[in-house]
């Protein structure tokens, strides 16, 4: 398999990367990005099989040139409400198979309108294959699937966990400029059967099973609109962002700012980064006992003929950074779909959760099982607090062995 890395020189595409240059199926890889000799540089570390030119996206027939004899496209180049659909169209376009982080949900919602073209075509495309989306998807299968009817799916993560990369010459990097797209405006989700949008940030009362209930804030991630699509019954389902009162409140005054004119989104981007560099993320405090899990997808439904709940959290991530727990489940992933299923997929239709969650263990520190990868509590579990409580905290342990011997960067 021939694979053109788009952005793999980047902040979540070098973790991409890593993975699929130790593919048995990969033959060649391809690592692109405007800057040649950093592609260059970094396909050097990565073996025989890799090699890295200059691409800028943006030249449609550079880009159709580079796709040109691509068995698949791994696209890490963002912001995806810039980028997302055009490189999916070039890609259908060139006959390749492709695989992306899509993490805005307009964008989402144009790629899998474009589901017949891809067939048409032969074309496999998962769009959303990273974090949030990608990892939140799964583990909402994996809720879901404790139940016996489903009403609501909730998927979360917490905002202050994983730093966003900077961008090159000291610019946001693409996560953050997408945050202030998708904290600005409007947002879209799915409330009691309908398909609405409003803005973002609005308070959502959690009963998480073992923590009892906890505050999210919604935030414009595409799972509130790919989630009812696969479950049917669901007739609720919104993203959302956790963090402290300080961090969320800060959110919200961007936000104000942005949308009565007072700053532009470029503005807000910089503002942000520049908080970031300030005070920089703390996993382990955000792990603190009764907090939400960092990433976690909560369903909501019957079991037994009676009112139940289901939450399922990721128990253990592949780094502590945005870049590792994005790009390691991107690269992952393209090493599961060995067999085609033309059309626009997102995760929770094209990935099973029990051998993705098998396939990321060996990542994590401390190389965990696949079953302790993910915590699940049940609202009708004897005690749930006890199993959410043990493994946060052997979490804890582990992040801050972890953080003691990463140096500053």
């Amino acid at each position: 398999m021939k694979v053109l890395a788009l952005g793999g020189s980047g902040g979540m595409g070098v973790h991409a990367c890593r993975i699929v240059a130790g593919l048995d199926a990969v033959t060649e890889l391809v690592v692109t990005d405007l800057d040649e000799r950093r592609a260059r540089r970094f396909a050097e570390t990565l073996g025989p099989c890799a090699a890295g030119r200059a691409l800028d996206v943006d030249d449609a027939g550079a880009l159709a040139a580079a796709m040109r004899g691509a068995d698949m496209v791994m696209n890490t180049v963002g912001p995806f409400f810039r980028f997302g659909v055009p490189i999916l169209a070039a890609a259908i376009e060139a006959g390749c198979d492709y695989i992306d982080i899509c993490d805005d949900w307009e964008p989402t919602v144009r790629m899998l309108e474009m589901g017949e073209t891809a067939a048409k075509a032969g074309v496999t495309a998962l769009v959303g294959m990273g974090a949030s989306p990608g990892i939140s998807n799964l583990l909402a299968v994996a809720a879901a699937g404790e139940l016996d009817t489903v009403r609501e799916i909730i998927t979360g993560w917490n905002i202050e966990v994983a730093g966003p990369e900077s961008g090159m010459n000291d610019a946001p990097g693409a996560a953050i400029v997408h945050g202030i797209e998708q904290l600005t405006g409007t947002i879209r989700v799915t409330r009691e059967g309908r398909v609405v949008d409003e803005p973002a940030l609005r308070r959502v009362r959690l009963d998480y099973p073992g923590l009892g209930r906890r505050n999210g804030w919604t935030f414009g991630h595409p799972e509130a609109l790919t989630l009812p699509a696969a479950f049917p019954t669901v007739t609720s389902s919104v993203n959302v962002v956790v963090g402290s009162r300080s961090f969320i409140a800060g959110l919200a005054a961007l936000r104000f700012a942005v949308d009565r004119g007072l700053l532009s989104k470029r503005r807000a981007a910089r503002i942000g980064d520049r908080v970031e560099r300030l005070f920089p993320s703390d996993p382990v405090r955000a792990l603190g006992p009764g907090t939400l899990p960092p990433l976690f997808a909560l369903a909501v439904g019957t079991h037994d003929g009676e009112p139940a709940s289901v939450g399922c959290a990721l128990a253990h991530a592949p780094g502590l950074t945005m870049g590792e727990t994005t790009g390691i489940p991107l690269g992952l992933a393209l090493g599961l779909l060995t067999e085609t299923k033309p059309g626009v997929h997102t995760p929770e239709t094209l990935i099973d959760p029990m051998e993705f969650f098998a396939a990321l263990a060996p990542h994590c520190p401390e190389s965990p099982s696949a079953t302790e990868m993910v915590v699940t509590t049940r609202s009708w579990d004897v005690d749930p607090r006890q199993a959410i409580e043990e493994a946060f905290t052997r979490a804890r342990h582990v992040l801050s062995a972890d953080s003691a011997t990463i140096a500053p960067q």
